[in-house]
């Protein structure tokens, strides 16, 4: 399974892709924008982070060997998968907001930015000292 990772970035991206789209397509509908933050993080973390990271270990399949990139794909999706739904429940409560939403969004936005930084060792990683042409 030489695209394993490459492949489930690509089906979380489309999926996050297809939820924003009909988000936007309802919000758009209701003329009701508030959770308007949470649509913009689900299709930039989920629908382009994604499709980017997915794209990038599909051209460079041995930058997805070992444990950091799955460690970059859990701790990506995990974040995505919480927080979208708290900073909906944030944006929608007003104040206060249910108690455990906002601790949550808080760990769920350092998370995400680990898994950014994971992204960047392999990135790092797997283009130090190489000047080889992408393989297909």
């Amino acid at each position: 399974m030489p695209h394993s990772l490459s492949n489930m970035f690509l089906r979380l991206a489309v999926v996050a892709a297809l939820i924003g789209m009909i988000w936007g397509n309802v919000m758009g509908a209701t003329h009701n924008y508030t959770t308007s933050t949470a649509h913009a993080h689900l299709n930039m973390l989920g629908w382009v982070s994604m499709a980017l990271y997915g794209l990038y270990y599909r051209v460079l399949p041995h930058a997805a060997v070992g444990r950091l990139p799955q460690l970059h794909l859990w701790v990506s999706a995990l974040s995505l998968f919480i927080m979208v739904p708290c900073l909906t429940i944030v944006r929608l409560a007003y104040q206060p907001a249910l108690p455990f939403a906002e601790p949550l969004l808080a760990l769920s936005g350092i998370t995400m930015l680990v898994s950014m930084l994971v992204f960047v060792v392999v990135v790092f990683r797997s283009t130090a000292g190489k000047n080889q042409p992408a393989t297909t």
